[in-house]
């Protein structure tokens, strides 16, 4: 064995080129092989060989496919790969165009995980009362509202929330996968043996069975809007004064009932069906007829002739419903003709409802809002001014929730939106993990992140506000509160101090589409406090320092709704 070491070892000594050529074709070779192990683990697996799949969900079903294109032929369930904590620090101090646009506005691993905190036995349940196994069929449906399926990934509560999300009072699960929403139920209890069919998505549960219909009732949240099947209802209304101008479309229908108004309305592309009896009026909103003022509903009872229980009104009140079809008279949207001269921030705490009113202005105004940030999910979802500079000056206002002097200052004027700390609070905790509208889970708001969520972010809405007041050079003050219940009034106010001219046309239009797709539904809302008295006294002391520094500035004081004190 010596014999041939000592070969090799002198054929090296008198040729040691070849030893150091050898050692580095060995080297460069380990190198590749590292180097190709680190492209393929990142190319096909996630943090830890995780692999990656595609989650791919629609209205007629979902599914799972892997990241190299391959159909799995089957759905495979894993949990997410643990994560290092991000703390509570605010997550807004990047700018647009500092952010990577690939991972800017990503909420997946947030929503997974409040989406992973619920279980059929948390809590939720409480949002909804079970009634029962009832028939149902395609020729005679039980809940003729929307409806939507997935054979995958069904559970009772994802029926519940798409339900509660549209207004419904009622949902229901079919075939373990389907899911129905409606206002009333028009069959007939079947025997409980009969829905025996697990949900696709939680074996725990039962989710109809064939042709059987497991019911819920839902308790929504006053908010949520009264709804008869697709169409949202508005209320009861006195006939305006000149109806040919304000209707122009008018039928006489037989056996007069909500579905045939508001299908004929849909027909003719209007965006109001308004019930008088056995007529059906269709139009839109406009200042002869701006559902401003609505009656007592008393005033509107007067059964359909096609519909028992339903109200058809009469000569001298109407019933109004909102169809589905879209009044484009505020829908178009461009950047500014020319740059502004002015930077308007529109500024607030987060929670606060900065994105709600960036939609609102849009409509009302014609023109993009911008960002101080870059947010790829409200790029994707219309706000194109999101991927400019906040400085390019082609958009009509900047979010931001920026606070100290330096960065206030940077703006020229500002709108700031303050909202009631109890609910901004919970309202960005709920943004953290759950995404733009989603909501944080159990888990959450029971375990540490709560308390120490608070304890960071409570302090910084009182001292965002007063910033603000501060440092700011005009300031235009909106409580979200009040901007809710008289949107038309104060939105108005927002666009004059724009510096445009108001189009009452497009705020009537803006009213009808206010919500658009940013709204959490009313069912999981908590129903219990989460605040504890020590919480409650610190963010008290916090809404009368607010209080004294808007007085002093001669604006009126925080709503009273903000207390107890």
């Amino acid at each position: 064995m010596a014999k041939p070491l000592l070969k090799i070892q002198r054929y090296f000594r008198r040729k040691p080129i070849r030893f150091f050529t050898l050692s580095l074709l060995y080297l460069t070779a380990g190198s590749l092989v590292f180097l190709h192990a680190g492209i393929g683990g990142d190319s096909c697996c996630g943090k830890r060989g995780m692999p990656i799949y595609t989650v791919v969900a629609s209205e007629t079903g979902g599914q799972i496919t892997s990241s190299d294109g391959g159909g799995l032929g089957i759905m495979r369930v894993f949990k997410e790969a643990h994560r290092p904590g991000r703390g509570y620090a605010p997550m807004w101090k990047k700018k647009a165009g500092q952010i990577n646009e690939g991972k800017a506005g990503d909420y997946t691993n947030k929503r997974s995980h409040a989406v992973k905190g619920r279980s059929a036995k948390e809590p939720d349940d409480a949002r909804a009362k079970y009634l029962g196994c009832y028939v149902d069929s395609t020729q005679k449906r039980a809940l003729k509202g929307v409806s939507f399926f997935d054979y995958k990934r069904m559970t009772v509560f994802r029926c519940q929330d798409n339900c509660a999300e549209r207004g419904y009072m009622y949902a229901g699960l079919e075939f373990g996968a389907e899911c129905y929403c409606g206002h009333k139920i028009q069959t007939a209890n079947a025997s409980e043996s009969e829905c025996n069919m697990e949900c696709k998505g939680e074996k725990s549960n039962m989710c109809g069975g064939a042709n059987r219909l497991s019911i819920y009732r839902l308790e929504l949240s006053q908010e949520s809007a009264r709804r008869h099947g697709s169409a949202i209802f508005k209320g009861c209304f006195h006939r305006p004064d000149n109806i040919s101008l304000a209707l122009p479309f008018r039928i006489s229908i037989q056996n007069m009932s909500v579905d045939k108004c508001v299908d004929t309305c849909t027909e003719k592309e209007k965006s109001l069906a308004v019930l008088a009896g056995d007529r059906c009026h269709c139009g839109f909103p406009t200042s002869l007829f701006s559902l401003h003022e609505p009656e007592d509903e008393g005033m509107c009872l007067h059964r359909c002739p096609g519909e028992e229980f339903e109200s058809c009104g009469n000569d001298e009140y109407f019933v109004v419903y909102q169809t589905q079809v879209q009044d484009n008279r505020c829908m178009d949207r461009h950047f500014l003709p020319t740059r502004a001269s002015q930077l308007v921030a529109l500024a607030s705490f987060p929670g606060s409802g900065n994105t709600w009113c960036r939609h609102l202005v849009e409509l009302a105004t014609g023109f993009y809002s911008g960002s101080y940030y870059f947010d790829a999910s409200l790029y994707n979802k219309g706000f194109k001014g999101e991927r400019d500079h906040w400085r390019s000056g082609r958009t009509i206002c900047i979010k931001t929730h920026e606070s100290g002097k330096k960065d206030i200052e940077a703006f020229d004027s500002s709108i700031l939106i303050i909202r009631n700390p109890y609910k901004a609070l919970m309202a960005e905790f709920n943004r953290l993990y759950g995404g733009h509208i989603g909501f944080a889970s159990q888990a959450n708001w029971k375990g540490k992140e709560w308390p120490e969520f608070v304890k960071s972010h409570a302090p910084w809405w009182g001292s965002h506000v007063m910033d603000w007041l501060q440092y700011g050079k005009n300031v235009h003050v909106v409580h979200y509160e009040a901007l809710k219940r008289d949107l038309f009034s104060h939105l108005k106010g927002m666009v004059e101090f724009l510096g445009l001219k108001v189009s009452e046309d497009r705020l009537l239009c803006m009213e009808g589409q206010k919500d658009g797709n940013f709204k959490r539904s009313g069912l999981r809302k908590l129903k219990y406090d989460p605040y504890t008295p020590e919480m409650r006294a610190n963010i008290s002391e916090l809404i009368r320092k607010v209080d004294a520094a808007l007085k002093k500035r001669n604006i009126s004081g925080v709503p009273d709704e903000y207390m107890p004190r």
